[in-house]
């Protein structure tokens, strides 16, 4: 006999059986009830009718959104922003759902750098084999031979990438306002080398591969009667298992590990990286940062000097109260 409900409030029932594990032998036959009681759910029905398939598209055309003369994403039929809230009482799948368009916008971001700003791509590590996990960041082609300025952009944390500012405000403001196009473009036009730093890709992820466990009873000299028993109690423990992973994961999504890019494995090696191949190479006399949340503090990474009001002479290192860059003296109190 299979019990398929349409919605189900399991953490109560878990409580409970708390509660009544406490108690004396009625209490234990109820535990035992509901644990059959549980154990007859059918939660791959029960979650079927709860959550709809994680399968989004994978084109803004798909997900019938597009970006308008301004720069805004509204709705191919309706004209419309937007909308979060997609399914009424589904906040899990409506996220699923953002971060599936969040991913397209940013392919489409790297688009347009390519596109509207005549950056190229350029593949880090530098001598990265075929094989290994590998990054990029984008630059124009006279990054490292402009002779006058250069300018580096540093986006935050989080889920943007190269060419993002935030994608909140790419989705429900416009391009010009979530993105580093404006300052790109504008940089490209007075003149400067530009290059376009992407501190969060740091990993590339890959699907799990599933694990055989040899049975206890194929590796033991074991009594029949011990080894039956152990077996069971194996059994038991992974079926509990499983029921918890079906709750928390209904549509069995795929288990993924990261594999770390080679020195680009945070924003801050990220940074030095880039520092350390690209823009110390650049012939500019002058090179200017524009960069936004935590990109501030991978800036930071590359040794940078702070010069403050001080007393002391030209130079002479200042005690600061916080971890930031090394501060010395501006030789002047004004």
């Amino acid at each position: 006999m299979s019990i398929s409900l349409s919605s189900l409030i399991l953490l109560p029932i878990w409580i409970n059986m708390a509660q009544i594990q406490q108690g004396g032998p009625d209490e234990k036959e109820k535990t035992t009830a509901l644990k059959d009681l549980l154990s007859r759910i059918d939660l791959d029905e029960l979650m079927k009718k709860d959550e709809p398939p994680l399968d989004f598209p994978d084109t803004l055309e798909g997900f019938e959104y597009a970006f308008n003369e301004k720069g805004q994403l509204r709705h191919i039929k309706t004209g419309e922003p937007f909308v979060f809230n997609y399914r009424e009482d589904l906040h899990r799948w409506n996220q699923k759902r953002y971060e599936a368009l969040g991913e397209i916008i940013t392919k489409y971001v790297y688009e347009l750098l390519e596109k509207d700003c005549n950056l190229k791509k350029v593949t880090i590590p530098v001598d990265a084999t075929e094989s290994e996990p590998k990054s990029f960041i984008f630059m124009s082609e006279d990054a490292l031979t402009n002779p006058q300025k250069l300018m580096v952009l540093i986006h935050g944390s989080g889920v943007v990438r190269a060419g993002q500012w935030a994608r909140r405000l790419i989705i429900n403001e416009d391009l010009d306002s979530g993105t580093q196009i404006p300052f790109i473009k504008r940089a490209v036009n007075e003149g400067y080398g530009v290059i376009v730093l992407n501190p969060n890709e740091n990993y590339i992820e890959v699907e799990k591969p599933k694990t055989h466990v040899q049975s206890t009873s194929d590796s033991t000299d074991e009594p029949a009667e011990k080894r039956e028993r152990k077996d069971k109690v194996s059994k038991e423990t992974k079926k509990r298992r499983d029921f918890y992973e079906k709750y928390r994961n209904p549509q069995r999504e795929k288990e993924m590990v990261q594999l770390y890019i080679r020195e680009n494995g945070s924003p801050e090696e990220h940074a030095v990286y880039v520092w350390d191949h690209f823009i110390a190479q650049s012939v500019a006399e002058n090179v200017f940062f524009v960069a936004h949340s935590y990109g501030g503090l991978a800036f930071v990474e590359l040794n940078c000097c702070n010069w403050v009001s001080s007393s002391e002479p030209l130079d002479t290192s200042v005690e600061s109260m916080l971890p930031d860059c090394p501060r010395v003296s501006a030789g002047c109190i004004h």
